[in-house]
Order: structure tokens, then C-alpha cells, then sequence
């Protein structure tokens, strides 16, 4: 059937808008909706928050579109500010180091702040538990998703058994094996790196043995390229693994700690705090949008770790999708369908603009990040080293670099959430 804007269904807490997904991108936009004054309800198959500590980076423009749901309070009081981070090689040491500070007359937040994933997860968790105008669904499984001419239907299981439920608009942020990917039939086009990555925790200070180090450092190296950065509760270190390298052998205690010496040599031994072993790729949803139903985060997009942006545009993302269903809600709740909101370019803008962002900045400046990393050719390393040194000497550059990898020129070039109408007029300048 065939979903038709006219007569869409107005959201209400008989048709609400469902998240599916509780990770940090459907909490994000379950929350951005409530605060919209929108009933959610979210559908999650872990019987709780998730505990998944992967992506630990947030970026000034995402900390300011958290600003406005009020939970950057609570992420500073747990999180650590960093306003450097440095490009270094494996040989030749330190190479560049990158001030975000040099926005400080840009962004209330000129800094990366690091703070685990599942602790946003956790707070936004516990403020949705006590707003009235949100269900949290945890405990169950999508089984399928039709779209009706008036919004979509969804089959849920859990426990207690099999249900339906009816939603004006759909906002899946259920991950790269999404299901209301598949649901919709959308194809998930890119490419699946060879190698897979590991990541490991410490509570080894790597500063104590690598004085010069940063907070957050990128490392090439053409044989193993490091990721090394600093969280509030641990060191993390990343590093390539082979392809044919299994997995139990990867993970084996004993290489762990051969591949953290190399590191920083350290007598002791390194405790692992934890370790992870996963599949990385760069592949991106050939529409974000089906009828009623948005695709959001690592249902839309997924990428390399590299420049830590893929957790930051997906929240974007659910932003965005919050904000233009608030103004669809808000001009029916009005009376006002064909006054300031035309359902179907709403919609469609977020189609348009976030496959955008997720193509030529996340997934450019990820594949660009991670190729610098692991390149092999020693004159293009060497041009690479002489390009960072360039542009970190160079104030204006350095700002124009800064403003890039903070995603805060995708959301002054585009906006988060910006009406279509705003956007024609931008681009007809």
C-alpha cells in the first residue's frame, strides 16, 4: 500500500512516532520527540540500556544539538574535555597537533568531549523512564513493518507475546543489520574493509610512558596504524588485525599484551579492562527515507571509527528527524496542513540532506582518515606529514580543518532540521 501525506495519520499516543533502536541515536531522537511534545514509543530488543562502549568522542556541533534536548550538563560532569588532539607516525613520532580552542568565538563547545556511549544511553534512559509521553519497549523484537496509507504498521514480540502497533512515523536507529532496513528493501551499498579492528582498554596512564602524547592521537603506520585515545575510565588503544587472522588468536591474552607493549613497553604487564574485536565498514543506505519511515545512524550510514564522527552524524540524523515531525505535529495538532509545513518536502529534505552529509563528509573524511593512516607508499606518507604540518601552522587552515572534523561546517552549511524552504533559499545564493 502506498502512503499518501494527505491523509496521514496525525501523531497522537494512539499513532505514535516509534523509534525502533535504543542506542545512542534512538535515545537521542526518542528524546528529541518528547521534548517536541510528541508521544514516542521505543521499541528495543535488549531487556535494557545497552551496554556497548564502542564510540566514546563527542564533537562541538553535537554537544550543541544536545544542548537544546538538556543532558550536556550531566555528560560533562562524567566526561573528559579535550581541546587537542594530535596526527603522529609510529617512527618519526609527533607530527601535527590540532587545537579545537581556535573555534572558541564559533561553538560554546570548542573541544571533543570523551564519554563512553552507553553512559548517554544510561542518562537519557533514565530521564525517558519518567516522561509520561514515552514507552519504553525494551525486551522486544521487530518482526515486520508495513506501511498503510496512513502511516505504518509494526509486529513486535517479546515475552508477553505477539502485538501490533500502529505509528504515524517511523525512525529506525536499530544498527548496520537493521531491520527496518530490510523491511523497507533498501539496499545498503558500499564496501566491508578486509581487515577487521580491535580495540582494547587499559588503565595504564600510556602518558606516563609516552609523555608527549595526547589525549586523542591518530598513528600511521604503514605495517599497523594506532588509534590511541583517553576516556575517564580507561586508556583505549585500536590496531588493524590481519584477515587471516581468527579471531580467538586476535584476542588471545597473550597477543593483546605483546600488541600493547609495543605500544609503550610496560614491565608490569597492561590489565585489559576490555576488548573488542569487530567488522568495519563504509556503506550507506541508498534512500534514508521510505513513505513514512526515516532511517537514522547505522541504519542510514556506517563507517570506519577513524575521526570518530559516525556516533556524531547519527545523532544528527535523529535531531533532524525529530525536528521536522515536531513542525509536521505541530501544524496538524494547529489545524494548519497546508500552512508552513509540506509533509512530503519535510521528509524528503531529510532524505536529501542527510544522505548528503553522510556521503561527502562522513564517509569522504573517514575513508580519507583512515587511508592517511595505514598508507604504505613512503613519498605519499611523507607529502601527507608535510600537508598536516601545513595546515596545523596555519591558523586560518588549522580553523578551516578544526570546523570540518567538528561537523560544525555540514550543520552550518546545511543545518540540523532546517525547514526545505530555508535551505531553497540558501542554495539559490
Amino acid at each position: 500500500m502506498i502512503w499518501d501525506p494527505a491523509t496521514a495519520a496525525p501523531v497522537s499516543p494512539e499513532r505514535p512516532v516509534v523509534v525502533v533502536g535504543g542506542g545512542p541515536v534512538g535515545m537521542t531522537a526518542a528524546a528529541a520527540l518528547a521534548a517536541e511534545g510528541l508521544p514516542v514509543a521505543l521499541v528495543e530488543l535488549s531487556p535494557e540500556p545497552r551496554p556497548d562502549w564502542r564510540a566514546s568522542t563527542f564533537h562541538a556541533a553535537t554537544l550543541e544539538l544536545l544542548e537544546t534536548i538538556g543532558i550536556t550538563d550531566r555528560m560533562h560532569a562524567e566526561g573528559l574535555v579535550v581541546p587537542t588532539y594530535q596526527f603522529r607516525d609510529r617512527r618519526d613520532g609527533l607530527i601535527a597537533q590540532f587545537d579545537f580552542r581556535l573555534l572558541a568565538d564559533e561553538t560554546r563547545f570548542p573541544y571533543r568531549l570523551q564519554l563512553n556511549q552507553q553512559h548517554l544511553v544510561r542518562m537519557l534512559a533514565e530521564r525517558l523512564q519518567r516522561d509520561e509521553r514515552v514507552r519504553l519497549l525494551f525486551g522486544t523484537r521487530l518482526t515486520g513493518l508495513d506501511i498503510t496509507a496512513d502511516g505504518a504498521r509494526l509486529r513486535l514480540s517479546s515475552p508477553a507475546g505477539e502485538r501490533e502497533l500502529l505509528a504515524s512515523y517511523v525512525i529506525g536507529a536499530d544498527g548496520p543489520r537493521s531491520t527496518v532496513r530490510g523491511e523497507l528493501g533498501v539496499g545498503f551499498e558500499g564496501f566491508t574493509y578486509p581487515e577487521r579492528f580491535a580495540i582494547t582498554s587499559t588503565s595504564v596512564d600510556l602518558q606516563e610512558l609516552l609523555p608527549d602524547l595526547g589525549h586523542v592521537n591518530y598513528v600511521a603506520d604503514p605495517q599497523e596504524w594506532l588509534f590511541i585515545l583517553r576516556t575517564p575510565e580507561s586508556w583505549r588503544v585500536v590496531w588493524p588485525v590481519p584477515e587471516d587472522l581468527s579471531a580467538d588468536e586476535a584476542s588471545a591474552p597473550e597477543r593483546l599484551q605483546s600488541q600493547l607493549q609495543r605500544v609503550a613497553p610496560y614491565e608490569p604487564g597492561y590489565p585489559v579492562i576490555d576488548h573488542q574485536l569487530y567488522n568495519v565498514h563504509q556503506r550507506v543506505a541508498a534512500a534514508f527515507r521510505v513513505g513514512p519511515v526515516l532511517l537514522a545512524g547505522d541504519a542510514a550510514h556506517i563507517n570506519s571509527p577513524v575521526g570518530g564522527v559516525g556516533l556524531n552524524s547519527g545523532i544528527h540524523d535523529a535531531m533532524d528527524a525529530a525536528r521536522r515531525l515536531g513542525r509536521i505535529a505541530a501544524a496538524a495538532g494547529h489545524g494548519l496542513p497546508d500552512r508552513g509545513v509540506d509533509i512530503e518536502a519535510e521528509l524528503a529534505t531529510y532524505d536529501r540532506v542527510r544522505r548528503t552529509v553522510a556521503v561527502e563528509y562522513v564517509q569522504a573524511d573517514t575513508q580519507r582518515n583512515t587511508d592517511r593512516l595505514r598508507e604504505t607508499d613512503e613519498a605519499v606518507r611523507r607529502s601527507h606529514q608535510d600537508d598536516m604540518r601545513a595546515i596545523a601552522a596555519d591558523p586560518e587552515r588549522a580553523r578551516a580543518y578544526i570546523r570540518r572534523v567538528s561537523l560544525l561546517e555540514s550543520v552550518q552549511r546545511f543545518g540540523v532540521g532546517t525547514p526545505p524552504a530555508e535551505l531553497e533559499l540558501e542554495e539559490a545564493r
